[in-house]
């Protein structure tokens, strides 16, 4: 795969000699003359490296800086700097900036400076790769249960449309990792996945989340600030815990989802995205809907495609199959030894009734494996009121 590259500079001499030389390079180029057009590009286009000069007319390159960190992947940026900019440049690569070179570009240190940026880049590609297909491979336990079978059928075809999907269960079934099922299994597995707990986030400051602010909009906010939306622009958005969203914020939310345009706080301008809304919730929406707590045109909006996790209770047949799958997520992770549990702990398992679903167990397991001697988890460890 080749390597695209934005030259953003004022002078358009040096812009085309630049411009030029890369082609010869075998790369694809794109220039700007302002932060404006280099931040469109950026948006529009899938660019690895950019070359910024750090004065643009009367503009401080290095406020790109910020945009260009808040992307995902984030392009590989080389300052260019004149004479008595140094210490700027290396200040500004404490902020994120790959490298720096100075004005007049030495072809040779130019070469040798892009030939590290692209092979920092194809690194970083591969070890995407390999996780996405540990992901893959690894993350998710469909078990023999029917109705899950359903749930990732349901998802994976979900996912391959595009479309808004509420996914519904009990606290602790999995409502994310479905999530995370649906983005890796779709056309976007490469854009990011932006996830975010609505229940979490104060009512007041979760329009700032989601859409953004301008400087000045609020107190203390200094500076200009993406949401989840444009972070999440080509991607996927989970909104998680989205009965707890207010009724003013749900009808913001409606209108960036119908128009695929948002606003940022204290802005006027309108800006495009391009996001799959994924939702998530754990409360009966149809009745908070009959209460008027939920917007009825926000829940259809959202469900075009409804899952419905079922609950651990009801899907015990796989119970050997999560607690091996859990078992070695928590020897990774912790460094333990735990190769299974004793017919005892799987017979406690399959008697107890699981109101914490998956979440549970493996806060169970994860508890049993610390007070482990050897590598079969023992009742002696399991909490007791598992045990009763």
């Amino acid at each position: 795969m080749g390597f695209t590259i934005l030259v953003v500079d004022d002078e358009e001499n040096f812009r085309e000699g630049i411009r030029q030389y890369l082609i010869k390079k075998e790369y694809e180029v794109f220039d700007a003359a302002t932060l404006d057009e280099a931040r469109a590009t950026l948006n529009s286009q899938a660019i690895d490296i950019v070359m910024l000069d750090v004065q643009i007319g009367k503009e401080y390159g290095p406020d790109l800086l910020y945009d260009i960190q808040l992307m995902r992947p984030a392009p590989k940026t080389i300052l260019i700097t004149a004479y008595g900019e140094v210490d700027m440049a290396v200040d500004a690569m404490k902020n994120g900036a790959f490298d720096f070179l100075a004005k007049p570009i030495n072809f040779p240190l130019l070469d040798a400076t892009l030939h590290r940026a692209t092979e920092a880049i194809r690194l970083q590609r591969e070890i995407e790769n390999l996780r996405n297909t540990y992901q893959k491979s690894y993350s998710f336990i469909i078990g023999k249960n029917e109705k899950m079978k359903r749930v990732f059928r349901d998802a994976e075809r979900a996912a391959a449309a595009q479309v808004s999907i509420l996914i519904l269960g009990e606290t602790g079934t999995g409502k994310e990792i479905i999530a995370k099922f649906i983005h890796q299994s779709g056309p976007r597995a490469s854009k990011p996945l932006m996830p975010v707990n609505c229940a979490a986030i104060q009512p007041t400051i979760l329009e700032s989340e989601l859409f953004g602010h301008e400087a000045g909009a609020f107190t203390n906010a200094d500076k200009m600030r993406k949401g989840l939306f444009e972070v999440a622009d080509s991607g996927i958005l989970f909104l998680d815990e989205i009965s707890s969203m207010s009724m003013d914020m749900q009808a913001k939310l409606l209108r960036a989802i119908e128009d695929k345009k948002i606003r940022r706080v204290g802005g006027s301008k309108e800006i495009p995205v391009d996001v799959q809304i994924l939702a998530a919730s754990n409360h009966d929406i149809p009745k908070m809907i009959e209460k008027g707590e939920f917007r009825e045109d926000l829940y259809y909006r959202l469900r075009i495609v409804d899952i419905h996790i079922p609950p651990l209770r009801e899907r015990l047949e796989d119970l050997p199959e999560l607690v091996g799958f859990l078992l070695r997520q928590i020897s990774q992770e912790c460094g333990f030894n735990i190769t299974g549990v004793s017919p005892q702990v799987m017979d406690a398992f399959r008697n107890y009734s699981w109101p914490g679903n998956v979440r549970e167990l493996r806060n169970a397991l994860e508890r049993a494996s610390i007070f482990c001697d050897g590598d079969t988890l023992e009742l002696s460890g399991i909490p007791s009121d598992i045990i009763r």
